[in-house]
């Protein structure tokens, strides 16, 4: 069976979201950002299969998967966006900035921005590294892993995306084992008020 290119399916984005989203974001830059990531893995996982090898979701962990998806995604929506740029500083927070906001668009931990995360597990609810008040937008995407033969499974697709505003008293802090970096989770009621900015929905 031929790798197939998945799409981005207009009537799945909320109507009303142009309405909420900040700084100037569309759903037209989100269309672009996910059919740029889409035709990544398309033409990828193509190379692969062509020379016997297995496709590149098959062949990465999850998180790698994840990290990866998160970088994409950033470049993507700063690319198509009208007033955001990736933030220059190593780890810094938020992912994106507003342009020319902070000096050389490089900010340690700054405020004015759009902090993106990605996850497998459906309704949006993802590990950050600390509660804090932030503009967030997360992705959530499906593999699939299941289908035999593995010609026959599904490419990657995103199956919803939301972007609010949470504030620091959203989360609760995860307990942190030996070895572990503590984290931080949206509680029941921030992720109930972050699903009601959806931005796109699959199901």
């Amino acid at each position: 069976m031929p790798i197939t290119r998945q799409r981005v399916y207009l009537d799945n984005f909320n109507p009303a979201a142009d309405s909420f989203l900040p700084y100037n974001l569309t759903t037209l830059d989100f269309e672009h950002a996910m059919q740029d990531v889409y035709d990544f893995f398309y033409d990828m996982n193509h190379n692969l299969r062509d020379r016997d090898l297995r496709r590149f979701e098959d062949m990465n962990r999850p998180a790698a998967i994840s990290g990866m998806l998160s970088d994409m995604l950033t470049d993507s929506l700063a690319k198509h966006s009208r007033s955001l740029v990736n933030n220059g500083h190593h780890n810094g927070h938020p992912d994106l900035l507003v342009e020319g906001r902070y000096a050389h668009n490089s900010v340690l931990s700054g405020e004015h921005g759009v902090e993106v995360k990605t996850t497998g597990k459906s309704g949006g609810a993802v590990d950050t590294h600390g509660a804090r008040s932030q503009w967030m937008c997360v992705f959530v995407y499906k593999v699939d892993r299941i289908t035999e033969p593995a010609d026959f499974r599904a490419p990657l697709k995103f199956t919803e995306v939301y972007l609010g505003y949470v504030e620091a008293e959203d989360f609760r802090h995860n307990a942190r084992g030996e070895l572990g970096t503590r984290t931080a989770t949206l509680h029941a009621d921030g992720i109930a008020r972050l699903r009601q900015n959806w931005v796109y929905l699959d199901r």
